[in-house]
């Protein structure tokens, strides 16, 4: 069931929920209102948060008054998601494979969990598995191309020839699919929703260049995966080009204004 992307992205995120929170995890706040509202998540439904990562849908899903279940392939990231979200019911699972019954959740979110799995068309046939008829499915996953804010760090590596490594895997082509809106719905649609929707999300994320430097140099994610299994002085010549890119987005407060994209969509079982 699981892929070598599957198994790469275990050991991308292994011990990174506090690097992640610190750095990434205000960036993917953004969508959750939104998210939310496409699932039509309302007090007293069942609902599943998928790739919970440290808990942000699920605790805005709390506050709203829904009954959540939040699930995440990294233990530290559902830990951390349990020890922040009082009320939710957490536990480690990965897509596709959810140790729940069929049909047993009103609704089901799940905040960028897309770009994290090895296939994405399975992923998705099995949130509809566990969602109960005439229940609603609302997903997000980052636009392809990148919008100019989350490729900022990538640019300051490409000026510094650090490329990605041919050994890191990615999605074989057949699991593949356009990361645009009319690509996205067809993945909903190919999956048996019905209604689907598919529509940007473009906002402007604000970090200091230190805060948005610091997942990166933790090991956050694959970009950070590149840059921390270089040599410290590769990392310092990343970091001298980083530093100069910055201008381009930095505030008259010295903050980062940082444009980012976002594809929100979601259809009913």
């Amino acid at each position: 069931m699981f892929t070598v992307f599957d198994e790469a992205e275990r050991r991308t995120w292994a011990g990174r929920a506090a690097a992640y929170e610190r750095s990434f995890a205000g960036l993917c706040a953004h969508p959750v209102p939104a998210l939310l509202d496409a699932a039509g998540v309302r007090p007293g439904a069942r609902v599943l948060d998928a790739g919970t990562g440290t808990g942000t849908a699920a605790r805005a899903a709390n506050g709203r008054g829904a009954a959540v279940t939040a699930v995440d392939a990294d233990p530290g990231m559902a830990a951390r998601t349990a020890a922040t979200c009082r009320g939710t019911d957490v536990c480690v699972a990965a897509l596709p494979c959810l140790p729940f019954a069929a049909g047993r959740f009103d609704a089901v979110v799940g905040n960028f969990v897309l770009n994290h799995v090895g296939r994405p068309r399975a992923a998705v046939a099995e949130l509809r598995r566990v969602t109960r008829p005439r229940g609603r499915i609302a997903l997000t996953l980052w636009a392809a191309p990148a919008a100019p804010g989350q490729a900022l760090v990538g640019r300051a590596m490409q000026a510094a020839g650090v490329t990605r490594p041919a050994h890191l895997p990615t999605l074989a082509p057949e699991d593949d699919f356009p990361r645009t809106e009319g690509g996205f719905a067809r993945l909903l649609r190919d999956a048996g929703l019905t209604g689907v929707r598919c529509r940007t999300l473009a906002w402007e994320h604000r970090a200091t260049p230190e805060e948005w430097w610091s997942g990166p140099a933790a090991g956050v994610a694959s970009v950070g995966q590149v840059l921390t299994n270089r040599p410290p002085a590769v990392v310092s010549e990343v970091k001298r080009h980083y530093d100069a890119l910055c201008a381009e987005f930095t505030g008259p407060d010295g903050v980062l204004v940082l444009p980012h994209a976002a594809l929100l969509g979601s259809g009913r079982v």
